[in-house]
């Protein structure tokens, strides 16, 4: 099974704009495109090949077919014939809401659905821009319904400027929102599960206040102040260089000068590679794709070596 490309996924989000179009050359047809949903099993946005032979076949259908050959045996066995994660480029040209995801227990119960932990890459930011990423002080629940009822609950989160190649892992339960400005890379598993808490007042194109999720909220979030969502990551040139390693996905950065090789016959997983900036071509003993800054290359499981040739590129490289 050849390294596979995949169709864009586009949504058009109220806060979108146009960098997916003009930064990463996405098929954009409209002004507010806010997502690329790069690899995804979800219901209903499932993924289609773009490239090879196998063009056009749905990524359910693969898994179906052959799913110990593209997951791999340990990822079939945790995880079934799911696809476990949901590959996403965003653009916020406006503040995204403030939300938060519940743990799996609390998805499971609610929603018979994983909880949603995630993490971001910015790719890029315009100047001054932010995320917001957790409280600034510890809080009690009735602290935060209070300031939800005064209309204060800004003035309890904390800011995070950020640049090109901050990262931030999101676990559950932390309150979050992508400031306006910022196009980023997400990681996240397999979940649609999104509780929102405050919108800004905005409405919709039909002039509708979008749904909040207040009631549901309240025994998701976790209400202390932690410092533990900015990632450190070595950047050293042409090696593996880790970045997350959490239990729904790993997580590793390469900055490549040169070409790069690895040996994954015992790794038993999946491999893709998210291009952050640059090109080059993933080559493995089934085939090649070319990958440029703002696409995804899905690896199966089955390759037993990976090669990128490149002059210069700069990948998210995620496993299970």
């Amino acid at each position: 099974m050849h390294p596979l490309k995949f169709k864009p996924i586009l949504k058009e989000r109220l806060w979108g704009g146009e960098k997916l179009g003009t930064v990463l050359g996405k098929p954009i047809t409209n002004d507010i495109t806010g997502e690329s949903w790069e690899l995804s099993t979800v219901a209903g946005d499932v993924s289609e090949v773009s490239n090879g032979a196998l063009a056009n076949t749905s990524l359910k259908t693969l898994i179906d077919n052959h799913a110990e050959r593209l997951l791999g045996k340990s990822v079939v066995k945790r995880f079934g014939k799911e696809f476990p994660i949901l590959i996403k480029f965003i653009d916020a040209k406006q503040d995204l809401s403030i939300q938060l995801h519940p743990n799996d227990e609390l998805a499971k119960e609610r929603h018979d659905s994983f909880g949603k932990t995630e993490m971001w890459y910015v790719m890029d930011a315009n100047p001054g821009a932010e995320l917001i990423v957790g409280f600034n002080k510890d809080v009690t629940k009735s602290e935060y319904a209070k300031s939800l009822e005064e209309n204060t609950l800004l003035d309890l989160l904390n800011y995070e400027p950020v640049k090109e190649g901050d990262t931030f892992f999101i676990n559950t339960g932390k309150i979050h929102a992508i400031g306006a400005g910022v196009l980023l890379a997400e990681i996240q598993q397999t979940s649609d599960v999104t509780y929102r808490v405050f919108d800004f007042n905005r409405k919709d194109k039909e002039g509708n206040l979008r749904e909040l999720h207040t009631e549901l909220a309240l025994d998701a979030i976790d209400y202390q102040k932690k410092d533990d969502f900015k990632v450190s990551y070595d950047d050293k040139s042409d090696t593996s260089n880790a970045m997350v390693a959490c239990p729904y996905f790993k997580t590793n950065f390469l900055s490549l000068e040169n070409d790069f090789s690895q040996d994954t016959v015992h790794r038993d997983s999946f491999t893709i590679f998210m291009c952050v900036d640059g090109s080059g071509v993933v080559q493995t003993e089934s085939g090649e794709a070319m990958i440029a800054k703002g696409e995804t290359v899905l690896v199966p499981a089955s390759s037993n070596s990976i090669a990128i040739k490149t002059s210069g590129a700069k990948f998210l490289e995620v496993t299970i």
